[in-house]
Order: C-alpha cells, then sequence, then structure tokens
C-alpha cells in the first residue's frame, strides 16, 4: 500500500464529510417526518451490506475480468443478517459473520479465490 493514499483519504474526508453532516446537523433534523428519520438511521447499515457483498461475491481474475464468486462467504454473511436481525446488534453480526468466515477457512472448506 502506498502511504500517499492516506492522505488521499484524509482529503477525501474532508471534502466529502461537510457535505454530508450538513443535513444531519442542521436544527430541526428532529421535525422530519418518522419515515424519514428511519431512512436516515438506515443509511449506513444499508452502505455497509452493499460493501459487504460486492467484496463477498465479486472477484477479479488474474486477467483483471470480474465474475461472481460462490463460496462458503456468503453464508457467512447470512450468518451475519440472522444474528442482526435477532440480536438487534451490528457488531455481533459482523463478528459472528467474521467468525464463520475464519473459521471455514482455516479448516480448509473455504479457499480464497
Amino acid at each position: 500500500m502506498n502511504i500517499g493514499f492516506a492522505g488521499l483519504a484524509v482529503l477525501m474526508a474532508a471534502v466529502t464529510y461537510p457535505s454530508r453532516a450538513v443535513a444531519l446537523l442542521a436544527p430541526g433534523i428532529d421535525r422530519l417526518p418518522g419515515w424519514a428519520l428511519a431512512y436516515l438511521r438506515l443509511v449506513g447499515p444499508a452502505v455497509l451490506a452493499a460493501l459487504a457483498a460486492v467484496n463477498v461475491l465479486v472477484v477479479a481474475g488474474a486477467d483483471g475480468r470480474t465474475s461472481i464468486h460462490i463460496g462458503l462467504e456468503p453464508a457467512a454473511v447470512a450468518v451475519g443478517v440472522a444474528i442482526v436481525a435477532w440480536r438487534r446488534n451490528l457488531f455481533l453480526g459482523i463478528l459472528a459473520a467474521v467468525i464463520v468466515t475464519a473459521v471455514t477457512r482455516a479448516a480448509g472448506l473455504s479457499p480464497l479465490p
């Protein structure tokens, strides 16, 4: 990894964070309708789920072409989603998915794509 990317990440955060935070920090956010507040509350988990889906299912081959990889990783994601739905705790769901993935890879059942 190039250390220059760390500076780029900080610069990108400094530019994009204020534009996203204005709506949340503006006075009167609590006066929004309930559906709008629910939507804003679920944006973070939705983005996390989209990133997880891409990182679990899409792989790039040696030739640079992308393809869909079906292994045990989607099962780990399903376990994580089930635990989040059951316990209402995102940390426990992510932890469970990581543990399932680590155990299956350590056992040789799910090699890296």
